[in-house]
């Protein structure tokens, strides 16, 4: 399989200069040449099938011709080795739980697939590779946990300052060891740029063996398609689901339109954002405006230049018609966030962290006009990681710290202080690396 540039379609790079590489020298994404389709076999079948069954077949489908079967089989049994479990609230009222990871965030499943697949494509290697990430929230703390000692990789996190939450920041700076968090003086788009600029740099991208674990990486996207499958499958025979996504930097949805890609029926998808709703707007007005983000209690969701929306153009073939007659786009404010996180405790006696909690506002929305629908809210994060925000709507302690999050809390902060400046980036990546 070869892959192509968004911005270049003869630029074509193999699977291993694809995943490696991350990010094309023209500033365009990778996509594969062709869009893998799981053919009938498969669909007969699906519903016995288990959550690792369901994702080699999809692994196998979009990197079998390059990577061979008991090694995508060890890749997704190493990464899928916790349930995604659908938790219905009530009538058509469907929550997908995806932090029952290592990290508590659904990000688990992309960082442990990446660091396998990248341990596979390096294996005869003898240079270490360097994995940059910027993170404005749960992305770094999910690839500090995959990578974190494994041999013959370092990892640099970027993250904003002051702008994730205080359990967040110690998943980033508490690790050691090959881990190391740069604290960065600005925004979640601005640490992203600083990264992209490292690879466009190919000088410093080829000395240093730089590789992104952001989802510009499209290591990150496919094991991400692969719960999408396994929710459906949760819900009766003949519900076809219609998927909200909390949605920062669109990697999630891009995943969720691949498995819509590979065949899985698929009602509709909702994109819900806070006030950072630069493709919402695209979808309501065809008018695409990226802008400086703004923070909110949703954290992971505060992205003004998501990444991943030229691949869901991509994967339109440009079509603003199309894209909006199978996307819709909704937005809330924290007020109403805060309120809904009360709403689902008083209702359900559920707990739902503020990035769930715009997927479930979003959903109910969608069914009031849309009744009878079925609707998969993704629940990104478990609440134990916003202790300020659920403390705050739910009363103190309300929200019960697993233990490997809690161990974090009195460990040391340990994250170098840097400017939002390309030069003083890429001078300290040559000094420190």
């Amino acid at each position: 399989m070869l892959y192509h540039s968004t911005n270049n379609s003869a630029h074509r790079v193999d699977l291993k200069e694809a995943i490696l590489r991350s990010l094309p020298p023209d500033n365009g994404l990778y996509m594969p040449d062709t869009l893998p389709v799981l053919d009938k076999s498969f669909w007969e079948i699906w519903r016995e099938l288990t959550f690792p069954e369901i994702g080699i077949a999809v692994a196998d489908a979009f990197f079998g011709e390059d990577v061979p079967p008991q090694a995508l089989v060890d890749i997704v049994e190493g990464t899928v080795s916790f349930d995604a479990p659908l938790v219905t609230l009530g009538p058509g009222d469907h929550i997908l739980e995806l932090f029952h990871g290592p990290t508590l965030a659904f990000k688990d499943f992309g960082a442990r697939f990446m660091a396998r697949l990248m341990a596979w494509l390096t294996r005869d290697d003898d240079r270490k590779l360097t994995v940059l990430v910027a993170t404005s929230g749960d992305t770094g703390g999910a690839v500090a946990s995959a990578f974190h000692n494994v041999p013959g990789t370092r990892v640099v996190i970027l993250y904003p300052k002051g702008k994730v939450s205080g359990l967040q920041e110690k998943q980033l700076t508490a690790l050691g060891g090959n881990i190391t968090a740069l604290e960065i003086d600005g925004s979640f788009d601005d640490c992203q740029a600083l990264v992209k600029s490292a690879f466009l740099d190919r000088e410093l991208s080829e000395v240093l063996n730089l590789t992104s674990a952001n989802s510009i990486n499209l290591a990150r996207l496919v094991p991400q398609s692969f719960y999408y499958i396994h929710a459906a499958r949760q819900l009766p025979e003949g519900v076809a689901p219609t998927f909200v996504i909390p949605s920062g930097n669109f990697g999630n949805l891009t995943a969720g339109l691949l498995a819509m890609q590979l065949g899985l029926q698929v009602d509709h998808m909702i994109a819900a954002t806070n006030r950072n709703d630069v493709v919402p707007e695209y979808l309501k007005k065809g008018v695409y405006s990226p802008r400086p983000s703004v923070p909110t209690i949703s954290n992971a969701m505060d992205v003004g230049a998501p990444s991943n929306f030229v691949r869901m153009q991509a994967l339109f073939g440009g079509s603003w018609e199309t894209m909006k007659s199978r996307i819709t786009g909704i937005t809330f404010s924290d007020d109403q966030t805060r309120a809904a996180i009360r709403e689902v405790k008083s209702l359900y006696n559920y707990e739902i962290d503020p990035h769930g909690a715009i997927a479930w506002l979003a959903a109910r929305q969608w069914r009031a006009s849309h009744p009878g629908s079925a609707t998969v809210s993704l629940e990104t994060a478990h609440p134990s990681k916003f202790p300020d925000v659920m403390d705050a709507e739910l009363g103190a302690h309300c929200v019960e710290i697993p233990e490997r999050l809690a161990i974090l809390a009195n460990r040391e902060k340990v994250s170098i202080p840097l400017p939002f400046d390309i030069t003083i980036f890429h001078d300290w990546l040559r000094r420190a690396l």
